[in-house]
């Protein structure tokens, strides 16, 4: 199963595709999307969107896991990050993947063990799970990563779970 990690973000938003194979997590690609600053807010969020569909086409992902953050700094940034994942959303679904939320919270829980682990923590992690020696991986795309890892983790218990469990 190939999962789509995204952590959205008006300025980066961070992707991570991740595939489990014999009980095995690789990292299939994993990068950010920056929209080109200049631009007005309407066409950063296309910009986006375009992107992750072609990233969905070219990966052939078949679920998608986004952090569903539960607070922001203040009110504009929470409007801006409400619609940059307003665009996530219609892409994933205009794709026809499934599409899982999850807090931070799960996502490190999930990852390091602890739900307040910080960036660097999660980034270590995810290094570590997915055999990355690749020290430079940004930190959003390391995020993203964890939601990938974190969906993959949580579809794999639930087939043991249902009994479907792959031979």
């Amino acid at each position: 199963m190939r999962v789509l990690g995204i952590d959205p973000s008006l300025r980066s938003t961070g992707f991570g595709i991740v595939e489990e194979d014999a009980g095995r997590l690789l990292a299939v690609a994993y990068g950010v999307i920056k929209p080109t600053a200049k631009l007005p807010l309407h066409l950063k969020l296309a910009e986006i969107k375009s992107e992750l569909e072609a990233l969905i086409r070219t990966y052939a992902t078949a679920e998608a896991a986004v952090e569903n953050p539960f607070y922001a700094q203040n009110m504009k940034t929470a409007l801006l990050l409400g619609q940059v994942r307003g665009a996530v959303l219609v892409a994933v679904a205009g794709a026809g993947c499934h599409l899982a939320e999850y807090s931070a919270l799960e996502i490190k829980k999930a990852v390091t063990g602890y739900g307040q682990a910080d960036k660097e923590q999660v980034m270590t992690m995810v290094r570590s799970l997915l055999g990355l020696g690749d020290d430079r991986i940004p930190l959003d795309a390391s995020d993203a990563l964890a939601a990938a890892i974190c969906h993959l983790n949580a579809r794999l218990f639930q087939l043991k779970v249902d009994g479907k469990e792959r031979s």
